[in-house]
């Protein structure tokens, strides 16, 4: 496919995340209150004052879940309406009034986040973390080439892009072992990750097919992880308060049916998946993604570049396996894909990896070492799918590092 052509002449740029052919869904407030947005170019437009012969209700909450919960039917009426309104030049006289600049909008969360699993789906990144800390021969769990390893996250802990994150407290490992000790993380991280947005409720077991058609849309995923914190706590039940500071996503979700060109198949597998896994078709997509990161006040330096293409399950099969228990997803359910680590060291999507755990520092090009995040530093998560002479973007996931909070009188020895 290439570009399509609309009269928003911003939308036409190659350079541009927002061309005609991606229409994401966002929330904005340009000081007017929450209003559900279509991003095109270095415009959004409202889009409650222009869809046509849908139900008002669906636009009534600055969200995009009743729209999700329409259905596939929906979706794809509202997709051609829109595309209709912002390719034809008829519609400009109409259409032009609602539409706002980008640039200073206050972009909120696209949608309620009912429920939050991660995954740890992504095999670089998990042969490279089993290397560092079970040596080569076992560097993968014995089922992780069967079933893709997750846990329930916290909804709560969910954020747009653009909110500052600050370092967690917790306890770490002491000098002995059995004697831990209460200090903020000295070994926080980030996870570049995609995540993937339920738009239709399941009751009992679905297939890969269906689960791919209950996904709505996909985000950037940002899931920081404090290392040292998960290190004390994660024997025997796994990542608690480690992964509940925060998890940033992208301000827009960028729909499947926008993704359908750059579809792209799971690797071959190194042992066959059980039936209930298979998969009926190319379940992954193609997008380029990358990881900068700025210390306070100085220029960012790009620390990693791979591509969503590497992981091993796709989030169609993160989902129907979720559902394998008779597990119910809701609308708004959100699955991280787990960290996507390319194959070389400049692919690795964790300064974990890296860093190789703190042991090989990363120089920025500042000049500045960092094994693990510091306070002040920005990251910021950039990813697209490029077609001929277009992009599909989705803004950037950013976040900052705040210093720990005070440590309450209370709390102290």
């Amino acid at each position: 496919m290439s570009l399509l052509r609309s009269w928003v002449e911003s939308a036409n740029d190659p350079g541009t995340d927002f061309p005609l052919n991606n229409l994401p869904y966002g929330v904005f407030d340009d000081g007017r209150g929450a209003r559900m947005g279509v991003a095109i170019g270095d415009l959004v437009l409202d889009v409650g004052r222009v869809a046509h012969g849908l139900d008002p209700a669906l636009f009534a909450e600055p969200s995009w879940n009743a729209v999700m919960a329409a259905g596939p039917s929906v979706w794809a009426a509202l997709r051609a309406q829109l595309t209709e309104l912002l390719s034809d030049e008829a519609h400009r006289a109409a259409v032009g009034p609602h539409l706002v600049p980008m640039k200073g909008l206050r972009l909120l969360l696209p949608f309620r986040v009912v429920e939050y699993t991660d995954f740890y789906a992504g095999k670089n990144h998990a042969v490279n973390v089993g290397t560092m800390f079970r040596g080569a021969e076992n560097a993968l769990p014995p089922n992780w080439l069967s079933i893709p390893i997750g846990y329930n996250g916290r909804a709560s802990s969910v954020v747009v892009s653009g909110t500052p994150v600050r370092r967690p407290w917790g306890q770490v490992k002491g000098p002995e072992e059995a004697l831990p000790r209460f200090a903020p993380s000295a070994r926080f991280d980030l996870e570049l990750e995609m995540g993937a947005i339920v738009g239709q409720p399941s009751e009992g077991m679905i297939s890969v097919a269906e689960a791919d058609e209950m996904i709505f849309g996909y985000v950037l995923l940002n899931d920081w992880s404090a290392r040292d914190i998960q290190a004390w706590e994660y024997q025997p039940l796994g990542p608690f308060q480690a992964k509940a500071t925060a998890t940033t996503i992208s301000p827009w979700i960028v729909t499947r049916a926008a993704l359908e060109p750059f579809r792209v198949s799971t690797p071959e597998r190194e042992r066959p998946l059980l039936p209930y896994l298979r998969e009926p078709g190319p379940m992954l997509y193609d997008i380029g993604l990358e990881v900068a990161l700025a210390s306070e006040g100085k220029a960012e330096t790009v620390i990693a570049r791979t591509n969503y293409r590497e992981m091993y399950y796709s989030a169609a099969q993160q989902l129907a396996h979720h559902t394998s228990s008779g597990c119910s997803m809701r609308v708004g359910d959100l699955l991280g894909s787990g960290t996507i680590s390319g194959p070389s060291k400049d692919a690795r999507g964790s300064l974990l990896e890296l860093s190789w755990g703190g042991k090989e520092p990363l120089t920025l090009a500042t000049g500045e070492e960092r094994r693990f995040l510091e306070d002040g530093d920005t990251l910021v998560l950039r990813g697209a799918a490029t077609g001929k002479g277009y992009r599909v973007g989705f803004g950037d996931c950013a976040g900052q590092i705040l210093p720990a909070q005070p440590l309450p009188d209370w709390a102290k020895e």
